[in-house]
C-alpha cells in the first residue's frame, strides 16, 4: 500500500506512526490545521497501552474517559484515514515529498462492514482454546422448566426476543443456571456460544449465583478522592467478603463499579434502586441492618 506524489510536488499531507494518546492528538492537531493525516498503528486498532490502563498519573483520572473524545473525533474526522495493522516498510523522497511503502496484514473480515461486535474473535476456531459443546437435550425441574416455559411463551411473538427473554430469566433466578442458558437455546433455536456471549457482556447479568441485594459502591475519581477507598474496606469487613463475593446466606453481594453518575454525591453506592450519596463508615452498619430486618 502506498501513496505517493510526481517528484517536485509538495502537498498537505502527514503520516502519524503510532496510535496511542500521543498519535491520536497529534493527528488531530495537524487535521485540525487543514493537513490529510494518514494514522499509522500495527495494531487491529488505536488506543496503545493507554486503552490497556484504568487510571493515569498524577490526576487519577480515568484513562478511557481521557481517550473517548479522541477516538470519537478521528472516527469522524473527514482528513484523517486510519491505517491499522499496518508496519513501515521504506520511506523514500525528501521534506515536503515522501513516499512510504507499508505494509499491511490482512484482518480477513470487509472492514466496510465491520461493526466492532467481536463475534468473529470470540468464534474463531483457531484463537479460542475453549468452545462450548452443544449437549444432547436438557430438562429442567419441572418447576423450572415451566417458570421458563412461560417466560418464553409470553416473547413468543416478540421481534429479537432473546434480550428481554434474558432480562426475565435473570429476574427469576438472579443469575443464568447454565441448564436453564441450555434449555433457552433448545427451545428457541439461538447459538448457545450466542446467548453466552450476550450473558457475560451485561455487567446485571451473571453465571454464578449472587445475592437478593447487589451492593455497588463507586470507586471513579469522584468517589475515590472523597473516601471510597476507605469505604471499600468497611463494608468488606461489615460483610466478612471481599469484593465480587456473596454472604452465606445470599442476601448481599458486594460489587465495586467505576462510575453511577452521581458524581455530585460523592462518595456513593447503589444497592436494587436506592442511592445513598454523602456515604460516611459511620452509615455502612445501618444500610446492611435496614436490608437484613427487610428480610426477616
Amino acid at each position: 500500500m502506498q501513496h505517493s506524489t510526481t517528484s517536485d510536488e509538495r502537498v498537505g499531507a502527514a503520516l502519524v506512526v503510532g496510535g496511542g494518546i500521543g498519535g491520536m492528538q497529534a493527528a488531530l492537531d495537524l487535521a485540525e490545521a487543514g493537513i490529510k493525516v494518514y494514522l499509522v498503528d500495527n495494531k487491529p486498532s488505536i488506543g496503545g497501552v493507554m486503552s490497556q490502563l484504568d487510571k493515569t498519573f498524577p490526576t487519577n483520572d480515568c484513562a478511557m474517559c481521557t481517550m473517548a473524545p479522541r477516538l470519537v473525533e478521528i472516527g469522524r474526522h473527514k482528513d484523517i484515514e486510519k491505517i491499522t495493522l499496518s508496519e513501515i516498510e521504506s520511506v523514500t523522497g525528501q521534506p515536503g515529498n515522501f513516499r512510504v511503502h507499508l505494509r499491511k496484514q490482512p484482518r480477513y473480515v470487509d472492514e466496510t462492514k465491520c461493526t466492532g461486535c467481536g463475534a468473529c474473535v470470540e468464534n474463531c476456531p483457531t484463537r479460542n482454546e475453549v468452545q462450548l459443546v452443544e449437549l444432547g437435550r436438557t430438562e429442567l425441574a419441572p418447576q423450572h422448566q415451566e417458570e421458563v416455559l412461560g417466560i418464553l411463551e409470553r416473547h413468543r411473538d416478540r421481534k429479537g426476543p432473546l434480550m428481554p427473554i434474558l432480562q426475565d430469566v435473570n429476574v427469576a433466578f438472579n443469575y443464568f443456571p447454565e441448564n436453564v442458558l441450555r434449555f433457552i437455546s433448545q427451545e428457541t433455536g439461538y447459538p448457545l456460544t450466542h446467548i453466552n456471549r450476550i450473558a457475560t457482556f451485561y455487567s446485571a447479568f451473571s453465571l454464578k449465583p449472587i445475592g437478593k441485594h447487589v451492593i455497588n459502591l463507586c470507586m471513579g475519581t469522584a468517589c475515590y478522592v472523597r473516601g471510597a477507598g476507605i469505604l471499600l474496606e468497611k463494608f468488606s469487613e461489615a460483610l466478612n467478603i471481599g469484593v465480587g463475593e456473596t454472604t452465606e446466606d445470599m442476601l448481599f453481594t458486594f460489587k465495586s463499579v467505576r462510575c453511577i453518575g452521581c458524581c455530585g454525591l460523592a462518595p456513593v453506592m447503589m444497592t436494587g434502586d436506592d442511592v445513598y450519596g454523602k456515604l460516611q463508615t459511620k452509615d455502612i452498619p445501618d444500610i446492611i441492618k435496614k436490608y437484613r430486618q427487610a428480610e426477616q
